[in-house]
């Protein structure tokens, strides 16, 4: 009887108790800033399925795991939209450092230097990265620039038929000689060189010596490019005057001619013309003065070859002799 009073008094336990769980129910109820029951991913409360494709098809929120926000407490964050993080995430450019594009600005001006000098070089007597290389050094460097006109045509001619046979034909690179030496590397021969006059002057005026992967993609293109702004004469003029002929700094076919017989360009002989063109390949170890047997041989494998050649080096022999090609001189003294 005394419990059954006790629960019955408004001022007891019990009743506390249960006023304070009304109170409770009560501001949960009426509570403006309560948040709406999440949809399940198959539809809605009821039911219904919403449709899975077109611009109704949204992407349901997930079910928040916080409680229920009391009488006074700040409103819950707004749910993410993944759209706004995809559009946030595509700015990818804007987190590059600044360094990094610096530097990427930096390398596209100078790979574009090239490009912008060979036009210029129709005029002058430009200078090799190599001959640039020894003067900062403090090397020797010997070059005496020699036009065309002052240069023996059996020089010329014997440089082309070693160096470059289809100067005349090629747009500076002779795809038939690179599908060649590729074919002879895969069927398990040595990788020789297939660099035509034009890649070479590429190679000698802007790009590094030495073989690599990396000169190599970066002297094709220019090297299309040098052919399409600079014509045939002036490229084998600069390249007789850069090219690399003695192991103390001698550039050019003038210092070269002077060094090994002690004459000048325009009076070399078609056997001392081979023998110049047969060291171009390496300069340092071989001697036009005083030639081994392996290059005479493969002097004397040139001068066959010009005597062969009738019409090959018409592209730069025809405007010095101001005749076609019936008039170009093919003997030569011995």
């Amino acid at each position: 009887m005394t419990n059954r009073g006790a629960a019955a008094r408004p001022g007891s336990a019990l009743g506390c108790r249960g006023r304070k769980r009304l109170a409770l129910f009560s501001s949960r109820l009426f509570d403006p800033n309560r948040r709406r029951p999440v949809d399940p991913p198959g539809g809605d409360l009821e039911g219904r399925r919403e449709p899975r494709f077109g611009p109704a098809a949204q992407i349901p929120a997930p079910r928040s795991r916080a409680k229920h926000p009391v009488k006074g407490a700040p409103p819950a964050p707004a749910p993410v939209d993944p759209q706004a993080m995809t559009r946030t995430t595509a700015r990818w450019p804007q987190r590059v450092p600044p360094w990094l594009r610096w530097s990427a600005a930096l390398g596209l001006a100078v790979m574009l230097v090239p490009y912008v000098l060979a036009p210029f070089y129709r005029y002058g007597e430009p200078v090799s990265t190599l001959m640039l290389w020894r003067w900062a050094s403090g090397a020797r460097v010997e070059r005496l620039w020699v036009p065309l006109e002052g240069m023996s045509p059996a020089l010329l001619r014997a440089v082309m038929a070693a160096e470059d046979a289809r100067f005349c034909e090629h747009h500076g690179i002779d795809w038939g000689a690179l599908r060649h030496v590729v074919e002879t590397a895969e069927d398990g021969g040595e990788w020789r060189g297939a660099s035509t006059i034009t890649q070479q002057l590429a190679k000698n005026l802007f790009l590094w010596q030495g073989r690599s992967f990396v000169r190599k993609g970066l002297e094709f293109p220019l090297a299309l490019f040098i052919d399409a702004v600079l014509p045939k004469r002036r490229i084998l003029e600069i390249y007789l005057n850069l090219a690399e002929w003695g192991p103390d700094g001698e550039f050019g076919a003038e210092a070269a001619a002077r060094r090994a017989f002690s004459r000048p360009a325009r009076d070399l002989t078609l056997a001392q013309a081979a023998l110049l063109a047969a060291t171009l390949p390496n300069p340092i170890d071989r001697n036009a003065a005083h030639p081994s047997r392996p290059l005479l041989r493969l002097a004397a494998l040139y001068q066959a070859r010009v005597r062969r050649s009738a019409s090959a080096d018409i592209c730069v022999l025809a405007p010095m002799t101001n005749v076609r090609t019936s008039g170009i001189p093919q003997h030569y003294p011995l």
